[in-house]
């Protein structure tokens, strides 16, 4: 019955997330007109880490394929992280036709990639889901670490620019909020099944607690204020990655 419960008050929250990242292309839109008509000189993603946005994808991609391949088909995994997947690769795709790099570019197709091959392969391939299964717990340890990089790489931009440029600080929230319905999710599946969700949503909520401080260190911090003065007269100079 817990299991149930919190799978449903996890997928609930997850729809935070959704929206998070809905918020995320939004606010992407939003300086793209404000670019078309002049009423901003910075690029329309300046600031997003691709880093940060590939590794997002890996770890709903991480998720949707292991609930696709547990022996009890996990209905409250599969298609909150498949959404979740979908529109990160939407940012992702806004993230190219802003800058056209061959480093958004490749991630995009990589990310695309995955997305289509994983389920064709499940249904394709006999046994798939056996081995799925394995595959996806250890790529949700590698994720773990690449997730919480990809965080800390974008923490590491809003420091050398000083500014948050296109980053949505209210995606960030909603993705803590999700982090912690999920380690309660975790929990009521048991350790032996739920521990990958535990471990990757534990580091996740960690990396949004310190980039949601950096929201304040922005509007506070001397340091900050110094360094978007110093980036100011070459807006577009700063780290695409």
């Amino acid at each position: 019955m817990s299991y149930h419960v919190t799978g449903l008050i996890s997928s609930a929250i997850f729809l935070l997330t959704i929206g998070g990242l809905w918020s995320q292309l939004g606010f992407v839109w939003q300086r793209q007109q404000a670019a078309t008509n002049g009423d901003s000189h910075e690029r329309p993603t300046a600031v997003l880490s691709v880093n940060q946005f590939v590794s997002s994808f890996l770890a709903f991609f991480s998720f949707f394929l292991y609930g696709a391949c547990l022996e009890r088909f996990n209905h409250y995994l599969v298609w909150s992280r498949l959404a979740a997947s979908l529109l990160t690769l939407a940012v992702l795709f806004e993230i190219v036709r802003d800058r056209r790099d061959r480093v958004a570019t490749c991630a995009f197709a990589v990310c695309a990639a995955l997305l289509i091959g994983a389920p064709l392969g499940l249904v394709t391939i006999p046994g798939a889901a056996e081995w799925g299964r394995t595959v996806s717990q250890t790529l949700i340890v590698i994720v773990t670490v690449i997730l919480a990089q990809g965080y800390l790489h974008q923490v590491l931009m809003i420091r050398q620019t000083g500014r948050t440029g296109g980053v949505s600080a209210r995606l960030h929230q909603f993705f803590f909020w999700k982090d912690i319905s999920t380690i309660a999710f975790a929990l009521s599946m048991g350790t032996s099944t739920g521990w990958p969700l535990m471990l990757l949503s534990t580091v996740s909520a960690l990396t949004k607690v310190v980039t949601l401080w950096h929201f304040r260190w922005v509007r506070l911090s001397p340091i900050a204020n110094q360094r978007r003065e110093s980036t100011l007269a070459a807006p577009t100079a700063t780290p695409s990655c």
